[in-house]
């Protein structure tokens, strides 16, 4: 598919939606996490911590933060999985 983007969702918790953009594999591994009109964006190597946030409250980025530490290693697995097969 030339010219269009994907995103998939990886998980779903609660309010929040787990997913990346199929265009961001040249990027080190990472999940955008959405929730009404917020959204944050996680690195998740080679260590955990947050890329940028918008529209977000700290309590909503301290139970994300929480959410990508627990779920880490699923959303690792899905990003590699994704990209290994695209090449």
């Amino acid at each position: 598919m030339i010219g269009k983007v994907l995103v998939p969702t990886v998980l779903r918790i609660g309010k929040y939606r787990f997913f990346f953009f199929s265009n961001e594999g040249k990027e080190p591994c990472h999940i955008h996490i959405e929730s009404g009109d917020g959204h944050a964006k996680f690195w998740l190597s080679p260590k955990i911590h947050l890329a940028l946030s918008q529209g977000m409250n700290a309590k909503d980025l301290s139970e994300i933060s929480k959410l990508v530490r627990q779920n880490d290693k699923k959303l690792v697995e899905a990003w590699d999985e994704f990209f290994s097969n695209k090449n």
